[in-house]
């Protein structure tokens, strides 16, 4: 097994979580993982991106060449667009959540952005805030983008699940509930449109 994911968004948007997530659930499988250093993270509202290997085998190299992610995972739209030379496009899904963060004054139509999005052969959009908020509340949208993205991981969904329990444990039940219910929804959501 192998797998080359590029993480993208918006400082705060909860990128480091889902990075958390996906590391723990490949570690509680015995797979290898490498994490590029995340850009951005020092300013909310910059933008945040993070190269994750996985791999059965050993990995030389935490940076993913151009071309080759199998992989774009995004919260934001426009974010996911900036990687798109990244992404292998014979092979590779990009899924974003469809919300704008509208940090810059030229943000473009949102129409425009989706569209270049959904030129793509394998892709899922997903409204994550609604989704989030359809399950309590719309700070779950990270997780909701990691569901529709988990169909596509090659990780046993039960492993996010534990690695969901295990990184929101000190939050309290009410939120891990919340983050799996979010998980959920989101592959339920990826598992119809695909």
């Amino acid at each position: 097994m192998k797998k080359d994911i590029i993480l993208s968004g918006v400082g705060g948007q909860g990128i480091l979580t889902i990075a958390a997530t996906i590391g723990t659930a490949s570690l509680m499988e015995g797979l290898q993982l490498k994490q590029a250093e995340v850009h951005g993270m020092s300013q909310r509202g910059g933008d945040v991106q993070s190269h994750l290997r996985l791999s059965s085998e050993p990995i030389a190299s935490d940076l993913i060449p151009e071309g080759k992610a199998d992989m774009i995972i995004s919260v934001e739209p426009l974010e996911s667009l900036r990687y798109f030379n990244m992404l292998n496009t014979k092979t590779g899904w990009l899924v974003t959540s469809m919300n704008p963060f509208n940090n810059i004054a030229d943000y473009p139509p949102l129409e425009s952005v989706l569209n270049e999005i959904w030129k793509l052969p394998r892709y899922v959009t997903i409204d994550a805030e609604q989704v989030a908020k359809d399950q309590g509340s719309i700070k779950a949208a990270n997780i909701v983008v990691l569901g529709a993205a988990s169909l596509f991981l090659e990780l046993k969904y039960e492993s996010l699940q534990k690695a969901i329990e295990q990184m929101f444990a000190k939050k309290g039940k009410d939120m891990v509930t919340l983050n799996l219910k979010a998980l959920k929804a989101g592959r339920e959501y990826a598992e119809k449109k695909t």
